[in-house]
């Protein structure tokens, strides 16, 4: 949510930083409706200065002994002019919250402009693809091969995007979301969290879910509750209307949870394997900061993110956004995408936003420290890392020539294996 205030006085400029977006404000509108409060408030200021004036003529007139009656009446009036008006420009501030909701967050100076995914710009690679002595596979074909990923059974159980995942399968997806919490937890200064895994409007519209991507989301018919899409949502309205103490920023947290989306937009992408689910697991980092801050933390959760990526020797590249290319809340994206063999492309594995004072303006997430006023925390999140998609990225990335996966040397310790071989015990 932009500042109304900010935003009414700078319609011009708005207009063209979101342009950058690919947003067209509808500039008549904004100022249609800009001029009506206007010349609401100064009629009502106006009535406001007569009002106080009468009054202090009507306190004189009582000491001389002069009959007042009809003055009250005319103030009484005046009164209830006023309180007309401050209701009618009440109505108008919420149309332009309204209006506002739906407006998204402006792109930073050093976010380059374009408007498609064709026009972001690599920042940097890390790791060389591993040359094969054979054909890579796809996990789409190894994973059924192996006994570990099962597609067609999640199908008949749920649907199409579902997946189920047997033995060493199920194990590596347990082993990785363990990995990463700990790896955030004890090396890089995390706070874990465990938070509900549905939500109500209020959690998205803080975040900027609601209302302009309800299609996106599955709810809970007959109740007001959503299955979240990701940790982002519950995590950040933690602290909804809430002020938190400065000297306890900045806030780092990381949750695992299970994540829900219709991916209504994304018809005929990614429909084979389970790069693209209804319903997919994810570590999610979360932070908290002060406006000073904000860009040095976003550039640390980010480098958070990779560090899962080295240690577990996958290849990737890591993306700076392009402003048609980024989420309706961010102000500035990183995606890190890893390099899957059997596909023979990066896909995208976190996706690292800072989101600056934007959510916490609509979730009202203040800070405070000592004598100083309040003011918004800005927040940035990411996925450190999504786990399905890590799952992928080892399996087709440590494939071997008799289709066995070996298992990262970091994930060893929890998985208990070095390698994934064919296990069909109960195929």
């Amino acid at each position: 949510m932009h500042d109304l205030s900010f935003f009414r006085n700078n319609l011009d400029s708005m207009r063209e930083r979101l342009a950058t977006r690919g947003f067209v404000l509808d500039m008549a509108a904004f100022s249609e409706l800009d001029q009506k409060r206007r010349k609401l408030l100064t009629e009502s200021e106006l009535l406001k200065a007569e009002r106080n004036q009468s009054t202090l003529e009507i306190g004189k007139l009582r000491k001389e002994g002069v009959d007042t009656t009809e003055r009250q009446l005319t103030i009484r009036a005046l009164g209830d002019r006023i309180a007309q008006l401050d209701e009618e420009v009440g109505k108008l501030d919420k149309e332009f919250r309204d209006v506002l909701a739906n407006v998204p967050n402006l792109p930073m100076p050093d976010v380059p402009v374009g408007k498609s995914e064709h026009d972001n710009v690599e920042v940097r690679r890390w790791g060389t693809p591993r040359e094969f002595g054979f054909t890579p596979k796809p996990h789409w074909d190894l994973g059924p091969e192996l006994g570990i990923l099962d597609l067609e059974r999640a199908a008949k159980v749920t649907g199409a995007r579902f997946a189920v995942y047997w033995g060493l399968g199920a194990r590596l997806e347990r082993a990785l979301v363990s990995f990463m919490i700990d790896l955030h937890t004890r090396e890089h200064g995390y706070y874990e969290v465990l938070p509900p895994f549905m939500i109500n409007s209020a959690s998205l519209y803080g975040t900027g879910q609601l209302p302009k991507f309800a299609e996106d989301l599955f709810r809970c018919e007959g109740h007001d509750l959503w299955l979240a899409p990701t940790a982002e949502v519950p995590v950040t309205n933690l602290f909804r209307d809430e002020t938190l103490s400065a000297d306890k920023l900045p806030i780092s947290l990381c949750a695992y949870t299970p994540c829900f989306r219709s991916e209504a937009g994304s018809y005929g992408r990614d429909v084979r394997g389970i790069i693209r689910q209804h319903q997919f697991q994810k570590v999610e980092l979360v932070k908290f900061t002060k406006p000073e801050d904000s860009a040095s933390q976003h550039e640390k959760l980010t480098s958070d993110a990779e560090a899962v990526l080295q240690k577990l020797g996958l290849p990737y590249r890591k993306m700076l956004l392009c402003t048609g290319d980024m989420g309706f809340s961010s102000a500035k994206t990183y995606d890190l995408e890893v390099w899957l063999p059997g596909q023979n492309a990066y896909k995208e594995i976190s996706s690292c936003s800072n989101f600056d004072a934007f959510q916490a303006r609509r979730a009202q997430i203040r800070f405070k420290g000592g004598k100083s006023k309040t003011d918004f925390v800005h927040t940035s999140n990411g996925s450190g890392l999504a786990i399905g998609r890590t799952w992928v990225a080892i399996i087709e990335n440590y494939q071997q020539a008799d289709g066995s996966v070996l298992i990262p040397e970091a994930l060893q310790p929890y998985m208990g294996a070095e390698r994934i071989d064919s296990d069909r015990r109960v195929l």
